[in-house]
């Protein structure tokens, strides 16, 4: 049973909800630009007859990108607060607890960039190309 004294490793629970939806708005708008610009709109239409709720989420692309990008910033404001609190002094514990930020950064940039991507895509990329 863990004390109130003892020191907890940081969560990587926030990096991996902000991917999650990062992750949503590539398929929102991203993945159809993509399979469209391939020529494969018959594929797309399929895609769509099996999860048709990827219209629900390119209508309401605001939205998810609005829920995604507040997501990404409070989880990257929990990053930065979190890099300077202490790990365990145990050295197992503290490498575990070191891994745990490295992953976290990680999977926070990654999902910086997907959501990057899938925005580019939603907002961008038809007011560059058409």
């Amino acid at each position: 049973m863990m004390g109130t004294d003892e020191i907890r490793p940081p969560s990587t629970l926030p990096a991996f909800l902000t991917l999650f939806t990062s992750t949503g708005t590539l398929i929102c708008c991203a993945l159809p630009a993509l399979l469209v610009s391939l020529g494969a709109g018959a594929v797309m239409a399929g895609l769509i007859e099996a999860v048709p709720q990827i219209v629900w989420l390119g209508k309401h692309k605001a939205a998810v990108f609005g829920i995604a990008g507040a997501l990404l910033l409070v989880s990257g404001i929990w990053q930065w607060h979190a890099r300077s609190l202490p790990c365990p002094a145990d050295k197992a514990q503290a490498d575990a607890c070191a891994r745990a930020r490295k992953i976290s950064w990680i999977v926070w940039g990654l999902s910086v960039v997907l959501y990057a991507v899938g925005f580019f895509f939603a907002f961008l990329a038809a007011r560059l190309f058409y």
